[in-house]
């Protein structure tokens, strides 16, 4: 992380190192009451906390709020962690931690998302976590939300709600050279580029025509005044206006076929 070595005042390339075995030995004995293996849980666990916060280098500025964050994600899976899972703490613990710290990056932007949407999002990951646990291979939105019991178009809305905001001038091909950003690849079905070729020659259909046939298809249909306004305006009688409307647009009829 940019050689940085002390976050938050911890020297992290002195932290513990915990086993397996005896993060699984220490999860048993809180579980059985013995709070004081809590504290060396979380420190023995910090390099949890680290592996995660690689991924948020190159998009935040504070580090060390990050890791605060994800340490406390660290210690909601401590407590929460079900020991008779046959299942690694550091396979529960990481989402949880990521979760953690894309919450706290969603509220600290300028999108607010409601505590409901939030607590639904974080109790589907958590059932996500827990049905893998329990041997399932394909863990869709449908098993999530039948676990959940709420319908699939509610879970899946509450967790894309959770998602990072991403910048459509994120890149998302280069090679080397040329780059293609997110907003390359959004199709724009108001401004194809057959709608824009029209648009283009409708132009050049109405600047064939005379000046005063011109003037009377801008009042009349980008201004939307009435035959008799655009006839007092230019000066004409309305019969002289409808002919000469006719005109124009028969003239630009002719221009496309």
């Amino acid at each position: 992380m940019k050689n940085k070595v002390e976050i938050c005042g911890i020297n992290t390339s002195t932290l513990p190192k915990l086993s397996s075995a005896d993060t699984e030995k220490m999860l048993m004995d809180l579980k059985n009451g013995d709070l004081s293996k809590r504290e060396s849980l979380i420190v023995g666990n910090m390099r949890l906390v680290l592996s995660v916060l690689h991924r948020y280098v190159p998009r935040v500025g504070n580090l060390d709020d990050i890791f605060q964050i994800g340490c406390v994600g660290l210690v909601k899976a401590i407590d929460n962690f079900d020991v008779t899972l046959d299942v690694r703490f550091s396979t529960y613990a990481v989402p949880m931690i990521v979760g953690e710290i894309r919450r706290y990056l969603r509220e600290a932007n300028g999108i607010r998302v409601s505590r409901g949407i939030r607590d639904v999002a974080y109790l589907a990951l958590t059932a996500r976590e827990r049905l893998k646990a329990e041997g399932e291979e394909d863990v869709g939105l449908d098993k999530i939300a039948e676990r959940l019991n709420m319908p699939i178009s509610k879970v899946a809305f509450c967790l894309d709600s959770i998602n990072e905001p991403i910048s459509l001038n994120e890149p998302a091909f280069s090679d080397g050279e040329d780059t293609t950003l997110l907003m390359d690849q959004i199709s724009d079905k108001t401004n194809t580029e057959e709608k824009w070729i029209d648009n283009v020659s409708l132009a050049d259909a109405i600047s064939r025509l005379e000046e005063r046939e011109r003037k009377i298809l801008k009042k009349r249909y980008f201004e939307g005044k009435t035959q008799t306004e655009v006839s007092v305006e230019i000066g004409i009688s309305q019969a002289q206006v409808s002919r000469l409307e006719k005109n124009a647009i028969g003239s630009i009829r002719a221009y496309f076929s």
